[in-house]
């Protein structure tokens, strides 16, 4: 039987992994899942994922491609549900064109950051928002985030530990609203930082979100933004903590959104040199 090409659709709760990368002695969900794949197959079977995610942070639509040959999609897809923990589901399986690849092909990535303003932190938003107590300024805090909006160079905002030569993004929408992906539409005091780009640096999302906060505060004034866009690195805010970040979504859309061959198509959420080929 001729090997496919698989797209594989997974959500994951990050909390108990060392990020999305399979890593030496470490629990990760590439890990995981590889594991799981091979023990299948009775062979070894490497996957490539959209983005690497950190240590952390979760996903509602991670994808990733492999090279498979055997079970059926569909039929994959129960085995796979069966086998792994309940931090990961896979969400769907399909065959793709075969020089298909997860991370090289995406058009864009979206990210949600929630944030928890309340005065006591909720128990059962702990796992899913940065607890911050206070109440901030919405219009602000919309404004000043919609700077980020465009093609720009977004070296300001990346972390040390993975420097990449070509640090120019394009973010195609940016928003900051009340609610949040993991808690009840009418659950006040909860905020979330919506972003739409076809590639981010390392860390820069989680960046972003704690110059929010440090804006709110007022530490930084409303142009920081802008300001760190034209000074370049170093990245000189706070970094939010990982639990708050999803990955939303990956698209694949034949119909490119502007400026989507202006720059790399991919991330540096994780920091690596490693390329693994599904």
């Amino acid at each position: 039987m001729n090997p496919t090409t698989l797209k594989c659709t997974v959500r994951y709760d990050g909390t108990n992994f060392s990020g999305w990368q399979r890593q030496d002695n470490q629990r990760t969900v590439q890990g995981e899942i590889e594991a799981a794949l091979s023990k299948i197959a009775n062979r070894a079977v490497t996957i490539q994922g959209a983005g690497r995610t950190d240590a952390g942070v979760h996903a509602l639509g991670q994808v990733f491609s492999c090279r498979w040959r055997g079970t059926p999609p569909q039929r994959l897809a129960h085995a796979l549900s069966r086998m792994l923990k309940p931090e990961i589901r896979i969400e769907s399986i399909e065959q793709a064109a075969p020089d298909f690849n997860a991370r090289f092909d995406a058009v864009d990535k979206s990210y949600h950051y929630t944030f928890d303003f309340n005065r006591f932190p909720d128990p059962l938003l702990a796992r899913y928002a940065w607890h911050m107590p206070g109440t901030p300024d919405l219009d602000l805090l919309k404004q000043c985030l919609s700077q980020v909006v465009g093609t720009h160079d977004f070296a300001g905002f990346q972390s040390a530990g993975n420097q990449m030569k070509n640090t120019v993004r394009t973010i195609f929408s940016a928003d900051f609203a009340p609610g949040g992906l993991m808690v009840a539409p009418a659950m006040e005091g909860v905020y979330s930082m919506k972003l739409r780009g076809n590639g981010f640096l390392y860390r820069m999302v989680r960046n972003l979100a704690g110059t929010l906060v440090e804006i709110a505060r007022g530490r930084f004034g409303a142009d920081f933004i802008t300001e760190s866009l034209l000074r370049g690195g170093p990245f000189l805010g706070m970094c939010a903590p990982a639990h708050g970040l999803v990955m939303v979504n990956v698209n694949y859309d034949t119909e490119p959104p502007p400026h989507r061959h202006e720059i790399p198509l991919h991330d540096e959420m994780f920091p690596s040199n490693m390329d693994l080929l599904g």
